[in-house]
């Protein structure tokens, strides 16, 4: 027992460490920019579904762009565009998220979870080591977040979110930009570049 003890808290020195060297690296980024790989896998439907989107990060503020829909925030407000019905609906800036988001994949880590190194694995020539990370609040949907992290570059590479219920959601980023150059209205939604749109205000 007392030897399973040390090499937990050992791994979880390591994870400690690694995560530290993350959070340092993302820190002297002013803004970041990624596009990502979303895949659903719903063991209890038997369904598995791909989706492709963007993400522009800068402070609180941020740009999604997933298939079928865009959200962007100022820190005050959100506005998510419906594509198809032509449709946003416009609400207060939601700054907490339950689960983890590509608006929150690169920070989620820096509380409310106990972490673990898992294992280090050599991917395409590259090493990635992978972190297990446990929700200190025992209500929330999922059990288990995994992360991928790039060794050399000190950066996130995807997670992998363990349900609650089943369903595996898996987030792959496909390429990382660093301090992509930004604008003010790169976060907020301007109606006029969006003829007919109808503007649902649920503040």
């Amino acid at each position: 027992m007392l030897l399973t003890q040390i090499s937990f808290a050992q791994k979880d020195n390591r994870s400690q460490e690694i995560l530290k060297s993350v959070s340092a690296k993302y820190k002297t980024f002013k803004s970041v920019s990624a596009t990502f790989r979303l895949q659903i896998d719903d063991k209890k439907s038997k369904t598995n579904q791909t989706q492709n989107g963007s993400i522009l990060i800068n402070g609180d503020k941020y740009n999604l762009s997933i298939t079928g829909q865009q959200i962007i925030s100022d820190g005050k407000t959100s506005w998510t565009y419906l594509k198809d019905a032509n449709e946003v609906q416009v609400n207060d800036a939601q700054n907490k998220v339950d689960g983890i988001s590509p608006t929150n994949i690169f920070s989620i880590y820096e509380k409310g979870f106990d972490s673990r190194f898992a294992e280090e694995k050599t991917e395409g020539g590259k090493a990635y080591q992978y972190i297990d990370l446990k929700p200190l609040d025992k209500g929330k949907p999922y059990f288990k977040i995994q992360l991928k992290i790039n060794k050399s570059e000190k950066t996130i590479a995807g997670a992998t979110v363990h349900n609650n219920n089943g369903s595996i959601i898996t987030y792959t980023i496909v390429k990382f930009t660093p301090n992509p150059a930004v604008k003010d209205s790169d976060f907020s939604f301007d109606s006029k570049k969006y003829p007919g749109v109808e503007v649902v205000d649920l503040r």
